[in-house]
């Protein structure tokens, strides 16, 4: 298990957002947003499922609860190139329960382990699960423990654990992410007490302090809205975490990455804010930020709105610190 990953996150994981990241960070695990099993098995699988080879090493991340589908999906995931395939036992939404997938399954870990099996024999690719601390009632860490209990006696070996519970019932998604209290030392007792498991742990993070801190005690940590908000901040993962000689990119340099890949996809018909909506955060808290985000959002809607309305904006951006001689741009 790599030590530092990016959630797999809906509406904002996708293949653009993912491209965009892998040029400030190479050896960060990233996560592909959540595909249901019925999708892969009936829908556009290169819409779906498609990615360039640059975005390795990248997780499929997949929720459903039918052992057979799941197979196929592993397969799928296979033949694609992907380099894990983790199931989603931790999405609390009212769309996923009616399902029967997400985080109601904590409450069946045997059919949990039954789909595992079925993915892990389908496969050559690791195969993870990521889940809660708990559920409703289903709450104890001794309740999380059988679960993690029942599901690594298939064989699986990786679990990354939100250290929230979940509300199945009162709570919206978005509440789910913030309102359950953060329980770390659960996480951390489980790698106690499991430790010839690799587990992740997830929820709260935003900085790399935080996660060289909680190395001490787990294998790794997932880092989830942080890195949508404040993309920039993974530039010095490489260096901190992995222990890279390379130097972290400039922000121009990471746009300046991205021009091909703009021209590339708008080429075949894909708006430009399709890509650009992800990279709007790059200069958080910079000199500029301001008029990176407003010259991008008045123009990337536009028609033929291509690759040139983001060197401008880039352009924009540097004649906006030459003053203050940002070095981190240059």
């Amino acid at each position: 298990m790599l030590p530092l990953s990016i959630a797999p996150m809906m509406d904002r994981t996708d293949r653009h957002y993912r491209y965009f990241m892998r040029q400030i960070t190479r050896r960060t695990l990233l996560y592909t947003e959540m595909v249901t099993s019925m999708a892969i098995c009936h829908g556009d699988l290169e819409k779906l499922l498609g990615f360039t080879p640059d975005e390795n090493p990248l997780v499929l991340q997949v929720g459903g609860d039918d052992p057979k589908l799941l197979a196929h999906c592993a397969r799928v995931a296979t033949a694609f190139g992907y380099s894990e395939i983790n199931l989603n036992i931790g999405c609390p939404s009212d769309r996923v329960q009616s399902g029967n997938f997400g985080a109601c399954l904590m409450a069946q870990p045997e059919l949990v382990a039954d789909c595992v099996s079925a993915m892990m024999a389908a496969t050559h690719l690791p195969v993870s699960v990521k889940h809660r601390i708990g559920i409703d009632h289903l709450d104890r860490y001794e309740d999380m423990a059988n679960f993690v209990k029942i599901v690594s006696s298939t064989g699986c070996r990786r679990f990354s654990v939100h250290a929230r519970k979940a509300w199945l019932q009162g709570l919206s998604p978005k509440d789910n992410r913030t309102v359950p209290p953060l329980r770390y030392d659960d996480v951390h007792r489980l790698k106690r007490e499991f430790p010839h498991l690799a587990i992740e742990i997830n929820g709260g993070f935003k900085s790399l302090d935080q996660v060289t801190a909680q190395l001490a005690s787990v294998d790794a940590v997932m880092v989830g809205r942080a890195a949508y908000d404040h993309p920039y901040m993974f530039a010095e993962a490489d260096h901190i975490i992995f222990k890279a000689a390379t130097p972290p990119p400039t922000r121009t340099q990471v746009v300046e990455a991205m021009l091909p890949y703009i021209d590339h996809w708008t080429g075949k018909g894909v708006k430009l804010h399709s890509i650009t909506r992800h990279m709007m955060h790059l200069f958080h808290a910079q000199p500029g930020s301001r008029i990176w985000k407003r010259y991008i959002t008045e123009r990337a809607c536009k028609p033929n709105a291509g690759s040139q309305v983001v060197s401008e904006a880039l352009a924009k951006v540097n004649e906006a610190t030459e003053m203050i001689g940002d070095p981190s741009l240059s």
